[in-house]
């Protein structure tokens, strides 16, 4: 941990967030981006000459259509990359440019449609090596949920269990859900309904698997100080980590299970592993409630042992007994997340926080939440504080 990184602890804020998410036929993502972005600028109390900063995504408009769009010119733009993994890298890029004075305010904006599960003319199941996820499009393997399913197989082979110990985490984001007034997915779900939900790949059934939706999401970083002027309370950002890559990090799993190129073993977080802990200034006991990225009901285990909440094999008990659910040890997801909130790439995650950090969400509200961890099981994490 270095005097740089600790010195960016709550150096910037979040101060404005939107969100559009649900069915929307009749529109583009870029009309939801700036749907998105306008929504954010009234939370914060902005105008759109205060941000000087942009980032979006790809698979939506580009960065060049947008700023057309909402009439802005900006000293600082970027555009990104859609996968999941990404979202907590960029919104560390945006906190960082803005400590570094690059610009004094970064939106960072997406819109998206829904799109076709399957469908043959994704670039990326068949770019070189074949798709991110295990995708394996010549043998019928057409989505991330085969490289999900082969991952969740791993686990309980070493770990014993299967797909019922899936169960409490559908079950608890749907509850979740049902107190969120924006969720997709609302109908009352018990763990009967779960296991009667039709398979997709085994262990994984239906209910196991992220929503697919039309949304647009946007997020508006600047200083600190400055966030203390605008129309909402700051949320801080106190520590992050990046996305760990190489043959030990297939993209849908924790280390040490064996998947594509992974050695095997029993893997436990490190010092060096959980350093965002130390630039925060806290442990994994002083976190509130968890945000994981949860396009598929593993993803939940993974992250959990990621960050030492529970030891190798031990996330399939922890998620019972409505320890994961509001009121609970850990609350995780609390706006039902991208099983049942919706799936807007995971931004709408992070827009959680926020608004649960503000006290914001009220039946759904953690109480006296004060920090709140996203971390995912690459590593990836960024520390939040009221």
């Amino acid at each position: 941990m270095t005097e740089v990184a600790r010195a960016l602890r709550d150096r910037t804020a979040v101060c404005g967030v939107g969100l559009r998410i649900g069915n929307f036929p009749d529109r583009t993502p870029l009309s939801l981006a700036v749907d998105a972005y306008q929504a954010a600028l009234e939370d914060a109390g902005m105008k759109r000459e205060d941000v000087d900063g942009i980032i979006v995504l790809s698979f939506g408009s580009d960065y060049d259509r947008f700023l057309e769009a909402v009439g802005t010119d900006v000293r600082y733009a970027y555009q990104g990359w859609s996968h999941g993994r990404f979202i907590a890298p960029m919104l560390q890029q945006a906190a960082m440019v803005v400590a570094a004075g690059m610009a004094k305010a970064v939106a960072i904006v997406h819109g998206r449609r829904r799109r076709a599960y399957g469908q043959t003319a994704d670039q990326e199941m068949w770019r070189q090596g074949l798709g991110p996820h295990g995708e394996t499009p010549a043998y019928g393997a057409l989505g991330p949920v085969f490289g999900a399913a082969v991952a969740a197989q791993r686990y309980f082979h070493m770990y014993g269990g299967g797909n019922e110990d899936l169960a409490p985490i559908a079950v608890a984001f749907r509850r979740h859900a049902r107190l969120n007034p924006v969720a997709v997915r609302r109908d009352p779900m018990t763990k009967e309904d779960y296991l009667k939900s039709r398979w997709i790949i085994e262990p994984l059934r239906l209910f196991d698997c992220c929503q697919n939706n039309d949304g647009g999401a946007c997020l508006i970083i600047t200083s600190a100080e400055r966030a203390r002027d605008c129309r909402k309370p700051p949320v801080y950002i106190s520590g992050m980590q990046g996305v760990h890559a190489g043959r030990q990090f297939h993209n849908l799993t924790l280390p040490g299970l064996g998947v594509a190129q992974q050695e095997v073993y029993k893997y436990r977080p490190t010092r060096e592993d959980l350093y965002a802990y130390e630039m925060a200034g806290i442990t994994n006991k002083d976190v509130d409630f968890l945000i994981t990225y949860d396009a598929f009901s593993p993803l939940v285990l993974f992250g959990l042992e990621r960050f030492g909440f529970c030891g190798p094999g031990e996330a399939r008990e922890f998620v019972k007994n409505g320890r994961i659910e509001l009121g609970g040890e850990l609350p995780v997801n609390t706006s039902g997340g991208l099983l049942s909130e919706g799936h807007v790439v995971g931004w709408n995650l992070f827009i959680e926080a926020v608004r649960q950090l503000r006290h914001e969400c009220g039946e759904r509200q953690v109480k006296d939440a004060g920090i709140c961890q996203y971390g995912s099981f690459l590593g990836e994490t960024v520390i939040f504080r009221r």
